[in-house]
């Protein structure tokens, strides 16, 4: 659930991300993927962007003392909270270039991962090589991300702010936002057979800060690193200035438009 490139910075702390974007690991909207996933006992699955670890729970229990869990996160401060919340195996390592003890390699039966991989831009075909490395033949890739229109107004408000100040956001964004054919395309160019993959909109309300506080959590140390904390301050006021008329309610709460592809796929060759 943790981004994959801003591991260092206050405002992503696990704090803050707990504070502001509980609902990512919410039961509400984890229950598709969870149930995609169907963790069975004696099972070895591996999470993909562990964050504080609340999934990486629930699926540790699922697999029962006989199965083997272990969350992943490029973030340390979201690790160490995992491992305090009772994860029992963690590491950190960038999910685009997996960094994990060779006896794990070829021995899960599953890859998961919830809200991670649109941070992966630099190298998202790293992440399937990732997990060809730690999965059995046959093993499957249960993954729910970012999708093609997700972020949809928000975005498009950060390029042009970006934009007008002299810069060029397409190198600024930090996501990835794949199309269900480009990232089909992909799964299936490193030796995964697609089962099942689609692209789920979902209204998301922002109860902790609005998008004042989403932006301050997701952008301000990625979209907005290479500005000062007043310029940074001042986007941040014209993007949420943008965005009122279609995020914002007349009771004062703000939403926003994900979407998710979500999928399942299979391992066919090593």
């Amino acid at each position: 659930m943790a981004s994959q490139d801003h591991s260092s910075t206050s405002d992503y702390s696990a704090s803050n991300y707990n504070q502001t974007a509980a609902f990512v690991y919410s039961t509400e909207y984890t229950a598709p993927i969870l149930s995609l996933l169907k963790p069975s006992i004696g099972e070895r699955i591996v999470d993909f962007g562990c964050g504080t670890g609340e999934l990486t729970l629930r699926i540790q229990e699922a697999v029962g003392a006989s199965g083997f869990t272990v969350g992943i996160d490029y973030n340390n401060d979201m690790v160490s909270k995992a491992l305090v919340n009772g994860v029992r195996h963690a590491y950190i390592s960038d999910l685009q270039n997996i960094q994990i003890p060779p006896v794990l390699e070829n021995s899960f039966d599953a890859v998961f991962s919830n809200a991670v991989l649109h941070w992966c831009k630099q190298n998202p075909r790293g992440v399937l090589d990732g997990a060809k490395r730690l999965l059995k033949v046959g093993g499957r890739f249960v993954c729910e991300m970012g999708g093609f229109m997700n972020c949809i107004g928000v975005r498009i408000g950060l390029h042009r702010a970006v934009k007008r100040r002299g810069y060029e956001p397409d190198k600024m964004d930090p996501w990835y936002f794949p199309t269900i054919e480009e990232y089909q395309r992909l799964l299936q160019s490193a030796g995964f057979r697609v089962n099942t993959i689609d692209l789920v909109p979902r209204m998301t309300p922002l109860l902790d800060g609005g998008l004042r506080g989403w932006l301050q959590l997701f952008a301000r140390r990625t979209f907005l690193k290479e500005f000062s904390d007043q310029e940074a301050a001042a986007i941040i006021d014209e993007v949420v200035d943008m965005c009122e008329v279609d995020m914002k309610d007349k009771e004062g709460n703000w939403a926003l438009m994900y979407v998710r592809l979500r999928f399942l796929a299979t391992l066919d060759s090593p």
